[in-house]
């Protein structure tokens, strides 16, 4: 379409993660499996979580949100990628592009929030253990979630309506799989600043901000498990909160150099891109389950309890 003396671009073509037909058939096989197995293990926690009482705790409801969570997560990138596996024509709309891009956004500020509210949660539990039933009350705990998805929704649609600002006269080529804020910016035909220092804002802002939170939380946890003299008492402490860093670890390491670095659609980048995207929502269930002895025990129980027929 030409709008004056400029040709605006229309749609974008989705590089993809291969040209071979052969390949994709397989890409397309391994992917689906990935993406069901995400679905079931999310989805699975969740209703363990609802269903056994043991874990109607703060700390389990923070887990069923994270769970539901990478299971949306998942749910933006992986249906789009599986089409284009299968597809001559690897083209999206702008709309759809932008949508996508708004939705990776919203997830990963969510993400950022409410691992640092899970941070809270231990830290809560750990160093205030009499007061924790008071402080994090439902009503609470209720507000920190929904200020969460909350931070997360603002955040994916004020970088995405700027981005939206911008002239993309062409190339149309999007190095990636998917819609991501780095290799669209790349594609746009105006000054980017503005896109630009919005997104850098924001990273710094809620990224940081919320890292910063994790590092107090869990400095203070270390410092009341360290000065504990029971060992099983330090275990447990070590062992609750193991799981979460881990998860945080994974989420932040891949973020920081997928969105701190310059966008230059190379491989490092596209895996990159699938970590956080594919692999974190399938790692972060089998994390929590498989180092929790109350998720654990609340699987078995749900597994071998007797079916109640009604008549």
């Amino acid at each position: 379409m030409e709008v004056g003396n400029k040709t605006r671009v229309t749609v974008f073509v989705l590089q993809g993660l291969s040209n071979n037909p052969h390949i994709q058939i397989v890409l397309f096989v391994i992917f689906l499996v990935i993406y069901l197995l995400i679905l079931t293990v999310n989805l699975l926690m969740l209703l363990v979580i609802r269903t056994d009482a043991h874990l109607h705790t703060p700390m389990y409801f923070f887990l069923s949100q994270l769970s539901f969570l990478d299971a949306f997560y998942s749910s933006v990138i992986v249906p789009k990628l599986l089409e284009n596996l299968l597809s001559k024509q690897k083209t999206i709309s702008l709309l759809e592009c932008f949508t996508q891009i708004s939705l990776v956004v919203f997830s990963g500020a969510t993400e950022a929030c409410l691992l640092s509210v899970m941070a809270y949660d231990r830290y809560q539990a750990v160093c205030h253990p009499l007061l924790y039933v008071v402080t994090m009350n439902k009503k609470v705990c209720a507000g920190l979630v929904g200020a969460s998805w909350a931070i997360g929704m603002g955040t994916g649609l004020l970088n995405t309506i700027l981005l939206a600002q911008q002239d993309f006269c062409g190339p149309n080529l999007i190095r990636n799989f998917a819609c991501e804020f780095p290799p669209v910016l790349l594609l746009a035909c105006s000054d980017p600043y503005v896109s630009v220092a919005s997104i850098l804002t924001s990273i710094v802002v809620l990224g940081l901000g919320a890292f910063v939170l994790l590092l107090v939380s869990y400095t203070h946890i270390i410092m009341t498990a360290l000065g504990i003299d029971s060992a099983s008492g330090q275990k447990k402490i070590f062992s609750t909160c193991s799981s979460h860093f881990l998860v945080v670890t994974i989420f932040y390491g891949s973020g920081i150099f997928r969105y701190m670095t310059p966008a230059s659609g190379s491989a490092l980048e596209q895996v990159l891109s699938m970590q956080y995207s594919v692999v974190t929502p399938l790692l972060n269930p089998l994390i929590y389950s498989l180092k929790n002895q109350e998720v654990k025990a609340a699987l078995r129980r749900m597994l071998t309890r007797k079916p109640r027929l009604s008549f």
